[in-house]
């Protein structure tokens, strides 16, 4: 039986000091010896073995923060862990408490492909494992076969269509080895809700002169996010389908920019199955009572229940009867747009290879300043981190 854990985790904005990542916005030297200070000790009261981290400009950066959070832990580990010549060193307590280091061959970083030049700077994704990789991670954002989406006219015929042919930021696969099981992590961060408005090289946007504001248009803008946030799931979906029809048990780790039950987060996660599908009429019914048969039911069930997702959020407030889980606190609205997702192999049903014990959420520097009395530091993430404890049954 191996336990171990994932985490998803996203620093806002992680780039080395003095320079410019968006428009006028960069950190002093001592802003950004602050925010690596506040980032290891994050990784390090995590201690966890998989960590999919979102908006990371440099490698160079993270990797800093990690052997920062690696010489906090050796430090921490010789005050706390007892030597093999103590009676007691052997206790469960000093397992839980030992820190282990990440080591060389632990961080693998994907760049934007839309990363430019100072103050039009784009963030990547990284993925942190103490098991390594088993091969290359895969960064996918730029499409070989682009995703076009019809839309049919209510009367017949075309409505017109939505093309995506580059993701706004890359979605990270790494193929993992767990005790005797290779399983794969996918790192995603989808496009936020904020609002695209077209503009001409050199100008700004109209619908971003807030003097002059346009409901209308920001509301366009809106949509037109919305749109790209919901092609990226589908990409992510299709990913998420080949990966576990190839044997693969599948975790999707991320900032998706929406709640659990938003319709992008449902489109990753794939469809919930009717208790029976014996009562539906059937798509090529001949007359009112041509219905699904049970043995249909049960190859409809089971193709629905093979490539589905399930939340690691929802287990876990199903299994503790609390509803206090949030990743994001933005104009006075706290909620979970960071989520751990993962494949049957560790779901609830009985051929599960694995479970989930408990799932952490460390979220206590998470305030927006909407109240008066709320402390806020810009420096720190604005997101709070997850983390799954699983576990594997047999090796």
């Amino acid at each position: 039986m191996t336990d171990f854990t994932l985490a998803t985790f996203n620093v806002k904005n992680l780039i080395g000091p003095e320079k410019e990542y968006y428009r006028f916005e960069q950190y002093t030297p001592e802003e950004y010896a602050w925010k690596v200070d506040w980032l290891a000790d994050q990784v390090l009261t995590l201690n966890a073995d998989i960590i999919g981290f979102q908006e990371i400009f440099e490698q160079e950066a993270l990797a800093a923060v990690v052997a920062e959070a690696d010489a906090r832990g050796a430090e921490l580990n010789a005050a706390v862990i007892p030597d093999q010549t103590k009676r007691y060193a052997r206790k469960a307590i000093f397992r839980k408490l030992q820190y282990r280091a990440y080591g060389p061959g632990s961080l693998f970083w994907a760049p934007n492909s839309f990363d430019g030049e100072p103050g039009s700077r784009r963030p990547g994704l990284a993925i942190l494992s103490r098991f390594g990789f088993e091969g290359t991670p895969m960064v996918i954002q730029d499409l070989a076969r682009p995703l076009e989406i019809g839309l049919p006219a209510l009367g017949g015929g075309e409505a017109g269509s939505f093309r995506l042919d580059r993701l706004s930021r890359p979605i990270l696969k790494a193929r993992i080895p767990v005790g005797g099981q290779v399983i794969t992590v996918f790192n995603c961060h989808l496009k936020s809700k904020l609002g695209e408005y077209p503009r001409k090289e050199g100008t700004f946007a109209p619908e971003a002169d807030l003097l002059n504001y346009d409901p209308v248009g920001r509301a366009i803008g809106e949509a037109r996010a919305a749109l790209r946030r919901m092609g990226e799931a589908v990409v992510m979906r299709q990913l998420v389908v080949d990966e576990i029809k190839a044997g693969y048990p599948t975790f999707v780790v991320g900032d998706f920019n929406d709640a659990e039950n938003a319709v992008s987060s449902a489109i990753i996660a794939g469809e919930r199955p009717f208790r029976n599908y014996a009562w539906l009429r059937r798509h090529d019914a001949k007359d009112a009572r041509d219905r699904y048969s049970d043995e249909e039911d049960i190859l409809i069930r089971g193709a629905i229940e093979l490539v589905r997702l399930y939340s690691a959020e929802k287990l876990f407030v199903q299994k503790s009867l609390r509803d206090v889980v949030y990743s994001s606190a933005f104009g006075g609205v706290y909620e979970s747009i960071d989520q751990i997702l993962m494949s049957w192999h560790f779901g609830p049903g009985e051929n599960a290879i694995g479970t989930m014990d408990y799932l952490s959420v460390l979220n206590d520097h998470l305030t927006d300043g909407s109240h008066p009395e709320a402390p806020y530091n810009k420096l720190a993430s604005d997101h709070g981190q997850l983390m799954a404890h699983m576990k594997l049954f047999a090796e």
